[in-house]
């Protein structure tokens, strides 16, 4: 019996499949955001998330077991969950949720120029003098949201290309001189919801 002029060889061919493969990249983006959200202290969205990645999952789970002659529904199964991984990794990427500690270590004159940049955009510095293998550093500390990296990183390029910097991840931060954020953005947004992660 044929539904809606599709033929039963289609649909458990062709169709079901793909349903499977796109269900499957769904779940796994959100588990990977869930993760992410996990991580940066984000209870609630977390929660919220894994309501619906568990069903779409247990759905997906249920129509791979009904058939499991159907090779294409294992296929599209394994494939889902290979671009659902690489998807929710690029979308974790979009959101560049958090913030990050930006560490720059420095051996000339452009240590001014550096902290200045960084002032004049409203991020909080601090200045350690130490001692590298090749004679006194400065080392420069600043604490910055994650999606603002990539411009900074390019200005302090800019300004000196043998600086090194490293950049690690922050949970938890409390006081300090933040630059303002677009409280309408969707990243905003979930920074406010995270604000109960700011203080441990």
């Amino acid at each position: 019996m044929e539904l809606f002029g599709i033929s039963p060889e289609l649909y458990a061919g062709v169709i079901l499949p793909l349903l499977i493969f796109l269900a499957r990249v769904c779940d796994v983006t959100m588990e990977t955001v869930r993760i992410v959200f996990i991580s940066k202290g984000i209870r609630v969205l977390a929660a919220v998330i894994a309501f619906f990645e568990i069903v779409i999952w247990l759905l997906a789970v249920e129509v791979v077991m009904k058939d499991l002659a159907n090779i294409a529904n294992f296929l599209a199964y394994a494939l889902g969950f290979a671009m659902g991984t690489y998807v929710g990794l690029v979308v974790e990427e979009k959101l560049s949720l958090g913030m990050v500690i930006l560490r720059i270590v420095t051996a000339d004159d452009s240590r001014d120029a550096i902290v200045s940049a960084l002032q004049g955009e409203n991020h909080g510095v601090t200045c350690i003098e130490a001692e590298g293998s090749r004679g006194s550093v400065t080392m420069i500390l600043s604490l910055v949201n994650r999606s603002e990296i990539s411009r900074i990183t390019d200005r302090i390029d800019r300004i000196n290309p043998r600086a090194f910097f490293s950049i690690e991840d922050v949970r938890y931060v409390n006081e300090g001189v933040f630059r303002p954020r677009d409280r309408r953005s969707f990243t905003g947004i979930v920074h406010s919801l995270a604000g109960q992660g700011r203080k441990k």
